[in-house]
């Protein structure tokens, strides 16, 4: 490659960044509305073959996805519910453990009570101020919901257009490869979606018997906790054992019950990587762990917290592309994982015929 061919690719890859980030007001609701219409294809096909016209099978997909989200609404509802029966017990003992901080700053960085008051006020305003922004924000978000819903139904009514379109724009000759790579693209999105929302129940399962065994106060609200927050790869599941571990502390969970939830995590994580992952996850849609840690990163960069949730299946559908482009092969060998050993194959099919039974 030589060095003028390079600068040009660094040029594109930076114009196209910088295109994400000028229009993130229009492209990330249409990315996610694009990633969850992919979900409820096999359902609006499915409706189709029952003699429902398209445009009611898209409507139905929309009601299915809104009752999906007040379902688990009203679960973290009666959680936190169960949750807030303690709330003052919790405040008491995190005053308590704020007092012995104070006086532990005091006796061994010479800070004074009054001066670590003025900066815990100081940090009080920054959070109010963050609070005050998140309630302006609530409208933009109510409209690029409603975006959204507008966008599933649309990309899944007008689906068969959209396909002849970009099937329109390949060579004569390559308009096989391009309705195989659309295809794929379309799978692996269902495929992530689908394997993450399997893995979110079987963590759920994992984390409730664990926390149940050790004697976890509201073991199920954590558990559920925990589970949601793989939506967001590594950084997600290590945030929910830490507030586990916080919260249970200042209910004043013992030494051993502390160490039983990070083991708890440990065996729990373990069985995802070697067991779960295999299974439920395909190989198109696993990531090297490199690639997944900067696809966050640039993720969040881009478009803030949605782009956490996107980045994943957006990096799955990028590799397909990779994988059946010539010049962009060695990236998509660079976004996969490395290549398995045969008895490790042997294996993992072994467990994962064990599971089906």
């Amino acid at each position: 490659m030589t060095s003028t061919s390079l600068i040009k690719k660094l040029i594109i890859l930076f114009l196209v960044i910088s295109g994400l980030i000028f229009a993130k007001a229009f492209l990330m609701p249409l990315a996610i509305g694009g990633v969850l219409a992919t979900l409820f294809l096999p359902f609006c096909k499915w409706l189709e073959k029952k003699r429902i016209p398209r445009g009611l099978a898209a409507f139905a997909s929309i009601l299915v996805l809104l009752m999906v989200i007040v379902g688990v609404g009203g679960m973290f509802a009666w959680l936190v519910s169960d949750l807030t029966n303690d709330v003052e017990v919790l405040k008491e003992k995190i005053i308590q453990t704020g007092d012995r901080m104070q006086d532990y700053i005091f006796d061994h960085l010479g800070i004074p009570v009054v001066k670590q008051t003025e900066i815990m006020n100081d940090q009080q305003q920054v959070v109010t101020g963050f609070l005050s922004t998140m309630i302006g924000s609530l409208a933009s978000i109510f409209t690029n919901f409603i975006l959204i819903l507008a966008y599933i139904f649309f990309l899944l009514f007008y689906r068969n257009h959209i396909r002849n379109f970009l099937l329109k724009l390949a060579p004569l000759e390559q308009k096989e490869e391009m309705a195989h790579v659309v295809h794929k693209v379309t799978l692996v999105s269902q495929q992530y979606l689908v394997g993450l929302t399997k893995m979110i129940a079987c963590l759920w399962v994992l984390y409730g018997i664990g926390f149940s065994i050790i004697g976890v106060k509201n073991a199920f609200f954590f558990a559920i906790l925990c589970g949601m927050l793989e939506i967001i790869p590594f950084i997600g599941n290590i945030t929910g054992t830490t507030v586990t571990i916080l919260v249970s502390a200042v209910q004043g969970a013992s030494i051993p019950m502390l160490v039983g939830i990070a083991a708890t995590y440990g065996f729990v994580q373990l069985f995802q990587g070697w067991v779960l992952e295999p299974i439920i996850l395909g190989p198109q849609v696993r990531i090297n762990p490199l690639s997944t840690i900067v696809a966050l990163i640039l993720g969040e960069l881009i478009w803030g917290i949605p782009g956490i949730f996107l980045a994943i299946p957006l990096v799955a559908m990028f590799k397909i592309v990779c994988d059946h482009v010539e010049s962009l092969k060695p990236f998509g060998f660079l976004i996969g994982e490395i290549g398995i050993r045969k008895n490790e194959i042997s294996t993992l099919r072994k467990v994962r015929n064990w599971f089906k039974k």
